[in-house]
């Protein structure tokens, strides 16, 4: 089952662990892997969330069990998760 979940606190593990290939605002060349996006603030929330700048990509991914884990750690198995799909999606040279 891959149920929807709110964002946990201070997890950001979307806003972090993916590459970005489109302009974020502050961001022009989007964001590489790993690197935090510039719109997360002090709570680590997103800046734009709900607005028409925010990434098409931002947009359409949705917390779930699958991506999340089954309980708040911190956004570390997120993290994990998020980092393994983006390798495995990576073109490769």
């Amino acid at each position: 089952m891959n149920a929807l979940l709110a964002c946990r606190p201070l997890c950001a593990a979307c806003c972090i662990a993916p590459s970005i290939s489109t302009p974020i605002p502050g961001m022009p060349r989007g964001k590489p892997a790993g690197e935090p996006c510039v719109q997360l603030d002090a709570q680590r929330r997103c800046q734009l969330f709900g607005r028409p700048e925010r990434p098409a990509v931002c947009r359409q991914l949705r917390p779930s069990v699958e991506m999340c884990g089954p309980r708040d750690d911190g956004g570390h198995y997120a993290m994990r998760y998020l980092a393994q799909l983006e390798r495995a999606t990576t073109p490769k040279p």
